[in-house]
């Protein structure tokens, strides 16, 4: 056998090893199972956080519109585009103690609902 052929060889199975950790393990990057609000929770940097925060919004209420928040939130093409135009619309929501943007909550709630 010839030493290119082994390092060929080593080469495939690392990289194999590497997208089976990708793939099946949240080691490199968390997964999380499909909802139909992906596009929006994607753009959350930290979902469990998010989840967190979403419970603690939607405690006490039964009447979350997950399909309205969506729709609310894909008017702005950026999430972070959202925040800053609740923040400077006065556009606040208070959880737990927290004043917190309204988008910012929506989005949690989403996380947490989904």
């Amino acid at each position: 056998m010839r030493r290119r052929t082994v390092l060929a060889g080593l080469g495939a199975l690392g990289a194999v090893v590497a997208a089976g950790l990708y793939r099946f393990t949240d080691l490199i990057t968390p997964h999380y199972p499909k909802t139909p609000y992906d596009d929006v929770l994607a753009q959350l940097d930290d979902r469990e956080s998010a989840r967190i925060l979403g419970k603690a919004a939607l405690q006490g209420r039964l009447d979350f519109d997950a399909a309205w928040a969506a729709a609310r939130l894909r008017q702005m093409p950026r999430l972070k585009d959202a925040i800053s135009a609740d923040i400077a619309a006065s556009r606040m929501g208070e959880v737990a103690g927290w004043v917190l943007p309204e988008s910012l909550v929506l989005a949690a709630a989403l996380a947490a609902n989904g």
